[in-house]
């Protein structure tokens, strides 16, 4: 600590175990403190613990005590959680960089992780199998035949990194596994000799970190580059975050679950705007929601745009812990810290100075469904039918627009609700009793996020209602809600192509973005695990809810909604009787399974990456050609590589889903042997950079300004007027020495924390995306990658022909925090129209970064130092 610092270093009561105490720290100067909002007295924890006169001085805490919203502080997280997708991608960038550390004469213990890293292979799975008893052991084999290279690549990892913790397919949702086992709200660990307790944090490469938010810990989704920084111990530098209050009032009516809280929050919370700000919640009605419940609201954070959906500690929080297994000696300590720091809620306690603060009556949610492109469009279920298309046939036989063919039970969102899976196992229930089936065109599937919720389904006697509807459990992971929900029968696939059909899903996820669920999917709801076991029998989205039967039982008699609905008491003594037993931490730890075990891996310091075709391939971004700066002054006379609307989603840009034949990526496999059976998807191939460059803005619901009537991975290549693929013209740009940018609407980048997204902007050759405002990750990552992102809000991209040329004024003197730059639009018949707007780089760290070339590239530097 420095001279200046607040001596806040105190021993905790009854114990030896030290804390930094966040109340003398007030008493020494720090600030008015206790007035904060809890998630801001975390942070200001995070930076007493980590005060080094350098990095981290009192001016950082200062600024976080008067709510300087000017100032940037750093942020030190505990914990790294991967998921697999976006995971290796992080390991791989670790092991070049230790690569080229050792090839310029480098200590590679510079570039090497010294954070706990908890790697959680879940996004893999692929519903290829549903609606069967064998369907979740075919798709584990499955997984582990097509996804070979990779686990032997992570296999090879766990041995070279000591704070590196993988654990295998089949296990569980990253999410839920934190919430569940891996989180410890507060921990022990050593300092100077002795002990000192701290609060948890993390940050995570998805973006539905957040739900950890919910057990009180401080965390969020970062880009992959984001989260190599942090486990090399860098600190992330945050602007000091807006905390916006919601103050809860009411208990939730019968029938509705905390599913119907969390779609009207995106909905209400969206529209007022918290892109870029805490939320933290608290009031009466905190007490009424479990932390299942809030795990279920915190989990989507980023679909209102939050950087996280905090809920501060309370005796519901203890009582999770001890329930979930955690050792007497984490609870003891945990009650005794968060005492200490005065950070245990009531409602009774004064109420932190927030920045604003809005109101929700739990009393006025209603059942509620969001779609069908975006998780904020939400309506009351009974709504339903009028944001469905209109069937252009009346014959109820046959498949008609608005059909439901996929309905899935899937994401942590829900699958973590023991209230919200116990009702979807009773209206199965309720449903088979009368004799009901779903709709013969559905696809039904089961993703729980963990295997408690499993056994749960089973112990209560309610798996087999929900098998007999086709919801078998297909796997443990991501499944649907990211995509990989597997292929269609190829008579439905048929019938919706043949007949251009507007087809729908209904699932429990928390992300309905066009093209997302899958390609022949026009339609996607999101709605409650029970909301949707009702969608499959009712196989149609064309209904009123409120007034027309779903079905007809076996007697012809027709079957009303409201008639298999649980009510909350059937719910409550369900979970009341089957309370699940803490779960046994000792087979808890490790983790892992047999089959992992067995899995062969390379021995030894270097990895044998595959050749140009293959799944684990040695990635670029850390060599000299990917870490030179590629904004290095003004850029002059660039031309649009695409133009796009408001709300284009990383789902657009990152490549995702599967490998289509016809796509650049297909035929450059099948130029290099591989047979299209063996394409997979871009989530399997991330490590493969001439795969993912051409996957690039790939998305089939993409529309571009350049190719009107034309939507896909097509732009217009200028001066020629050529129509070729996104990838086909940059190169040829790139051939001619043409610098590209690109320009789009409001909430560039909105969506999952994919951090190809900016990997692919990169190696497409784009210096620089001009958007009218950007939302939280997906700017971070275009900084980390190098490229500038330009806030220009008059500059729509309706305004633009793409027949311009375009530059940005103001870059040659230097990047630094919202450096004001000009944007030129030139054109032949409408001369130069001049656009005031400011580099997007928030903090200084990021303009070091950018400066350097990339995060990768300033890491680098940095070693060398």
């Amino acid at each position: 600590m420095t001279a200046d610092s607040f001596h806040a270093l105190h021993t905790l009561p009854g114990t030896r175990t030290q804390f930094f105490d966040l109340g003398a720290a007030e008493r020494a100067g720090a600030g008015p403190l206790q007035r904060l909002p809890y998630s801001t007295r975390v942070l200001v924890e995070n930076l007493l613990r980590h005060e080094d006169g350098r990095n981290v001085h009192p001016d950082h805490v200062r600024a976080l005590a008067t709510g300087d919203h000017s100032a940037s502080i750093p942020f030190t997280p505990e914990r790294v959680l991967l998921q697999d997708a976006s995971g290796i991608p992080v390991l791989a960038d670790m092991i070049t960089l230790h690569e080229r550390a050792l090839q310029d004469g480098i200590d590679p213990a510079s570039v090497s992780p010294r954070r706990r890293m908890d790697l959680v292979v879940d996004h893999a799975i692929e519903v290829d199998i549903a609606a069967t008893p064998e369907a979740a052991a075919t798709n584990l084999d499955l997984e582990y035949r097509r996804h070979a290279d990779r686990y032997r690549f992570l296999r090879w990892a766990q041995s070279r990194f000591p704070t590196l913790r993988v654990v295998p397919p089949g296990l569980g949702i990253c999410h839920q596994l934190n919430l569940e086992v891996l989180a410890d709200v507060v921990s022990v660990g050593n300092h100077n000799g002795g002990s000192l307790a701290r609060f948890d944090s993390v940050v995570g490469t998805d973006s539905h970190t957040t739900m950890i938010n919910a057990l009180s810990v401080v965390g969020w989704g970062v880009g992959g580059i984001e989260a190599t920084a942090a486990a090399l111990s860098q600190p992330i530098l945050i602007p000091v975050p807006s905390v916006v209050g919601v103050h809860l009032t009411g208990a939730l009516r019968p029938g509705v679950l905390a599913t119907d809280v969390a779609l009207t929050l995106a909905s209400m919370l969206r529209a007022h705007g918290v892109v870029q700000r805490i939320v933290e919640f608290h009031g009466p009605g905190l007490a009424e929601l479990t932390v299942p419940d809030r795990g279920t609201i915190a989990n989507m954070a980023p679909e209102y745009g939050a950087t996280m959906a905090y809920f501060p500690a309370d005796e519901r929080t203890l009582a999770y812990l001890a329930t979930t297994g955690r050792p007497d000696s984490i609870l003891t300590v945990a009650q005794a810290y968060l005492t200490a720091q005065n950070m245990l809620y009531s409602p009774e306690l004064p109420i932190p100075e927030y920045d604003e603060v809005l109101a929700l009556d739990l009393s006025g949610v209603e059942r509620t469904m969001a779609g069908p492109s975006r998780p904020h469009q939400t309506f009351a279920a009974t709504e339903l039918a009028a944001s469905a298309p209109v069937p252009k046939s009346t014959d109820s036989a046959t498949m008609r627009d608005g059909d439901v063919v996929i309905a899935a039970i899937t994401s942590c969102t829900n699958t973590s609700n023991p209230k919200a899976m116990i009702a979807a196992g009773l209206l199965a229930r309720n449903a088979v009793e009368r004799g009901l089936t779903r709709a013969p065109w559905t696809k039904t599937s089961l993703t729980p996020g963990s295997r408690a919720t499993a056994d749960l389904l089973h112990s209560t006697g309610l798996q087999k209602a929900l098998d007999e509807l086709g919801f078998h459990v297909a796997g443990f992971g991501c499944g649907t809600c990211m995509g990989n929900s597997g292929p269609l029968d190829s008579a439905i696939t048929g019938q919706v192509r043949e007949q251009s059909l507007s087809v729908a899903a209904v699932l429990s996820g928390n992300r309905n973005f066009p093209g997302r669920i899958h390609p022949d999917v026009a339609l996607s709801y999101l709605a409650s695990p029970p909301m949707v076991v009702a969608m499959a029998i009712a196989g149609r989205t064309s209904i009123s809810l409120a007034d027309q039967p779903i079905t007809t039982d076996r007697h012809g008699k027709p079957v009303y909604l409201d008639e298999i609905w649980p009510t909350d008491e059937e719910i409550a003594a369900i979970i009341r009787d089957n309370n699940p037993r803490p779960l046994d931490r000792v087979e808890a730890l490790p983790l892992t399974t047999t089959e992992w075990h067995s899995l062969p891996y390379p021995i030894g310091d270097s990895y044998d990456w595959d050749d140009e075709p293959g799944m684990i391939r040695r990635p670029p971004f850390a060599d000299p050609a990917q870490t030179r700066p590629v904004v290095d002054g003004d850029i002059l006379a660039a031309r649009p590589l695409l133009l796009l609307a408001d709300g284009v989603t990383t789902d657009h840009i990152s490549p995702v889903a599967r490998i289509l034949p016809e796509s650049s990526a297909g035929q450059w496999l099948a130029e290099h042997g591989v047979a299209p059976e063996e394409f997979g998807s871009y989530s399997a191939r991330r490590l493969n950079h001439d795969v993912m460059v051409r996957g690039g803005f790939a998305n089939p619901r993409l529309e571009n300004k350049l190719t009107p009537g034309k939507q896909g991975p097509w732009t217009r290549l200028m001066p020629d007027g050529d129509i070729l693929p996104v990838h086909d013209a940059a190169m040829v740009y790139a051939s001619r020495h043409v610098p590209t940018v690109v320009v789009a609407g409001h909430s560039y980048g909105t969506g999952s924390a994919r951090d190809w997204a900016a990997k692919v902007t990169r190696l497409l050759g784009v210096r620089a995306v001009i958007a009218q405002s950007f939302e939280r990750i997906h700017r971070t990552n275009l900084v980390a990658m190098g490229v500038l992102p330009v806030e220009c809000p008059r500059l729509s991209p309706a305004d633009l022909s793409g027949d311009e040329e375009i530059e940005i004024v103001g870059l040659a003197t230097g990047l630094g925090v919202h450096t004001p730059v000009l944007v030129k639009v030139r054109d032949a018949c409408a001369g130069e129209r001049r656009f005031d707007a400011h580099a997007r780089i928030d903090t200084e760290i990021e303009s070091e970064w950018i400066r350097a070339g990339g995060l990768i590239a300033h890491l680098y530097k940095c070693a060398d130092e």
